[in-house]
């Protein structure tokens, strides 16, 4: 598809000829099963003229198959050795791109647009116009922060498919009895389902944990089951309440967490039908989702603070209300979310080095 071979020798050859070497900080893992490429480009199904935002395109293995299917591709890629080696590998198709319209606009079919950037300082609605699917090797310490950043706000791709940590994977797909902050976040937003398991040796160098594909089918904005944009705030608070103790009984949990009383949440919990001494990681999507019904609008926590507010640098700060607002939008209030799972990986800078890289794993 590229002029790459699919064996862990080819790769480093590559690797060695482009002057290139895997970059620890980047956590740069290549796709060296062939199956396992053509399982991505069949989940990702790419047709000629649609557009695709691929994540860390790495030596360019995917990027290939998604040009040879006519998609019109914009890569986000971070590590500047990978971006040159990539102009070079991809040169007439890019070339093919800048003589076509400009950005958001689509670019023709089978070209590719390249981008050396930070995927989440990366303005999305500058670089691409709806509809758009994402194919991406999400970095494993912040799958949370992405995740969020292409489902919370426009514009939102139509599919993802996406390779992360096995373990993150099933999380996120996890049933009720065993969600978690992260999978509610997701499932409200999209229909999520694991299209294989990958193996550690699919990749050069190995990695240290096994992977997955993770197919996301995103649910419009307007459609079934969505709350107003803003009450979307008031249902991550909620669940964040929740899952700050997720061990505990849901009435305890809430009553201690939420700035309403407790007889609102025994009230609210009655109405709804939800007992309260079940966990939150039991509840559905459509359970947390009629709990904020029953509540309604949560008012500001204004629990341990005295007097009249006064401005000063230390407002809101680490314990504050908006840093655990922040913490929650992340994921990180979540024990089980990515960035407590595994190390950081590519595609962006921020996190430590870990296993979890491109989709190329590069």
């Amino acid at each position: 598809m590229t002029g790459v071979r699919l064996d862990p020798a080819a790769v480093r050859r590559t690797l060695r000829a482009a002057g290139l070497r895997p970059q620890r900080r980047f956590s740069q893992n290549f796709l060296v099963d062939v199956d396992v490429l053509e399982a991505i480009l069949d989940a990702a199904g790419a047709s000629p003229g649609r557009t695709v935002l691929e994540i860390g395109p790495g030596l360019g293995i995917l990027t290939g198959g998604l040009l040879e299917a006519g998609a019109a591709v914009t890569a986000v890629e971070l590590d500047r050795g990978m971006v040159e080696h990539l102009a070079a590998a991809f040169e007439a198709a890019i070339a093919a791109a800048a003589a076509g319209p400009r950005p958001p606009e689509p670019n023709p079919p089978g070209t590719l647009r390249l981008v050396s950037d930070d995927i989440l300082d990366a303005d999305l609605a500058r670089l691409l116009t709806p509809p758009y699917d994402v194919v991406a090797n999400l970095p494993y310490h912040v799958t949370s922060p992405i995740l969020h950043r292409l489902l919370g706000a426009a514009p939102r791709p139509e599919h993802c498919i996406l390779m992360v940590q096995r373990e993150l994977a099933e999380r996120v797909a996890a049933r009720p009895g065993s969600t978690s902050y992260l999978s509610v976040f997701v499932q409200y937003h999209a229909a999520a389902s694991l299209v294989r398991i990958v193996p550690r040796d699919a990749f050069e160098p190995a990695p240290a944990v096994e992977s997955a594909i993770l197919a996301l089918d995103v649910r419009p904005a307007d459609g079934p089951g969505r709350l107003p944009a803003e009450m979307e705030d008031h249902l991550w608070r909620l669940v964040q309440a929740g899952f700050r103790e997720r061990r505990k009984m849901l009435r305890n949990v809430l009553g201690r967490q939420l700035p309403v009383g407790q007889a609102a949440v025994d009230a609210a919990l009655a109405a709804t039908g939800i007992a309260g001494d079940r966990r939150p990681q039991t509840l559905s999507v459509a359970e947390w989702i009629g709990l904020l019904g029953a509540l309604g609008p949560l008012p500001p926590d204004q629990r341990g603070r005295r007097g009249p507010r006064v401005e000063t640098p230390d407002d809101d700060g680490p314990g504050g209300e908006a840093a655990d607002d922040e913490r929650g939008a992340r994921g990180e209030d979540d024990a089980d979310s990515a960035g407590h799972v595994g190390d950081a990986g590519p595609g962006s800078r921020r996190g430590e080095p870990g296993p979890g890289a491109d989709l190329e794993r590069a």
